[in-house]
């Protein structure tokens, strides 16, 4: 049998986290053939997964870098994105805490930074802070309020960008890694562990493994150093525990330990910020755990961690150039990297999603609009927003919106049919966890675990002993305990 030549794309982006994903709903407005390869088996699954979940307002970031400029843009996106892409966002507002007068100097720097970067901001007393807060420390001094800052739920925030682009024709691979990529004399050919592509042009938006991405296409001065962060996640404890997300004064290593509420209605407490080695270093340990609670109790002195119903880890991709890499390769116009998206990268995904696409890829590929390009996903029935007689309604019409497979996070069956119709597949019990939060409550998928485990095995015809929790070899069932006869 003879050679096959790969089909061309327009474009492949490699990634499918928060940056990728946007920059794929960028490109997806116009005439272009775009395939993303994504090596995890869901989009948003490392980095855009395990973050404090806030929409900075900008204030922070130096002047004129990349990541003040795509902050603050990525900022005033989000209300309108929102609407769009059907994401719970909310514009509580960031309060960055001084609990010593001699940080008050600081809260003055702040101010003047964020007045730099076209930022809204003012400086609030101590009694002030209090009236606001009024869990926050007795000792506090004053406090730096940005009202554009917000909380935004990152799990539907990736996957609702990802099937906006897929819902206007961008193609998804996961669960596929690349391997290696070759300048060709009409683009690119890339190698993964499945199949050999080609592209005219090829988007680096790998985040952890970024640097090795484009170590692919030429020697590079850069490099991506993984940072890991920890944090609590307390339950739906009585609301006004904080109604502002709370930053301490940020430091060298970042933001500092945060204290928020988040759009399920849980609370956040961290994280921490130590460089590791392991880019797949997701391990807690007690020690730092202590370290990030003893932290958050100088801004909030009785947090409820008796409240806590799980801890996890993050890795963030910090580069060694302090800023975020933007940019073509040094040799080829046609190979655009996207990385050291640290924070505050989630809240810039979305601008530089359009600035690659408009500024970047149209300096390589003739952008064409389509005609009917829809920025919008379908909209996703959220009974628990409901009036009860709305919900009722809804019930009547359709009863599996009344069936519930997960009681702590009261997720119903209709929603995860509906979840599961979608463009983005939804192939784990971690990915539908994502999408819906069934097992994200007190119980932790103790009792809908299986019911979730059942669905995703009828739903893909497979067997309950082939469905992953996440990644290949995570299958949670290993055996059947009774057998039928035959």
């Amino acid at each position: 049998m003879g050679y096959t030549r790969p089909v061309m794309e327009d474009l492949i982006i490699i990634g499918a986290g928060a940056v990728g994903a946007f920059i794929a709903r960028s490109l997806s407005r116009y005439e272009l053939s775009v395939l993303v390869i994504e090596k995890e088996n869901d989009v948003g699954d490392v980095t855009s997964m395990a973050n404090s979940a806030i929409a900075h307002s900008g204030y922070d970031p130096e002047p004129g870098t990349k990541k003040a400029i795509f902050n603050v843009a990525g900022n005033k996106m989000f209300p309108q994105l929102a609407k769009e892409l059907d994401v719970n966002f909310g514009q509580v507002g960031t309060m960055t805490v001084a609990v010593e007068d001699e940080q008050i100097p600081m809260l003055n720097d702040l101010l003047e930074r964020a007045k730099k970067n076209g930022v809204p901001a003012k400086l609030l007393t101590a009694e002030e802070v209090k009236k606001a807060e009024p869990n926050i420390n007795p000792e506090v001094k004053g406090a730096l309020l940005c009202p554009t800052g917000g909380i935004v739920n990152p799990f539907t925030l990736v996957a609702h960008a990802m099937e906006n682009a897929m819902d206007n024709g961008v193609k998804l691979a996961l669960n596929e890694e690349v391997k290696a990529i070759e300048k060709t004399k009409n683009g690119y050919l890339v190698t993964t562990d499945k199949r050999k592509l080609e592209a005219k042009v090829v988007i680096n938006a790998a985040g952890l493994h970024s640097d090795e991405i484009a170590k692919m296409i030429e020697p590079i001065d850069w490099k991506i150093l993984p940072r890991k962060g920890e944090y609590y996640v307390l339950d739906h404890y009585a609301p006004g525990l904080v109604n502002h997300v709370l930053f301490p004064l940020p430091s060298a290593k970042g933001k500092g330990v945060l204290v928020t509420m988040t759009t399920s209605g849980n609370y956040l407490v961290g994280p921490s910020s130590e460089l590791v080695d392991d880019k797949d270093d997701t391990a807690t340990d007690t020690m730092t755990l202590a370290n990030v609670k003893a932290q958050a109790m100088t801004l909030v002195p009785k947090i409820p961690f008796n409240q806590e119903i799980r801890v996890y880890a993050g890795l963030r991709a910090t580069p060694s150039t302090h800023d975020f890499i933007i940019e073509p390769s040094k040799k080829y116009a046609s190979f655009i990297n996207v990385a050291g998206i640290e924070s505050p990268g989630l809240v810039s995904s979305p601008a530089i999603g359009e600035y690659v696409a408009t500024k970047l890829v149209a300096a390589v590929l003739p952008l064409k609009e389509k005609k009917n390009y829809n920025p919008c996903v379908r909209p996703y029935v959220k009974p628990l927003s409901l009036h009860v007689d709305e919900r009722n309604e809804l019930i009547k019409k359709n009863p599996l919106y009344g069936e519930m497979v997960c009681q702590c996070e009261k997720v119903s069956l209709g929603e995860i049919y509906d979840v599961l119709s979608r463009s983005v597949p939804c192939l784990t019990v971690k990915a539908l966890k994502k999408r819906t939060r069934a097992g994200f409550g007190k119980c932790q998928g103790g009792f809908c675990q299986p019911q979730v485990i059942r669905l995703l095995a009828d739903y893909y015809h497979v067997t309950p002993l082939e469905v992953l929790y996440d990644k290949a070899g995570s299958q949670i069932v290993i055996d059947e305990t009774k057998k039928e006869a035959k």
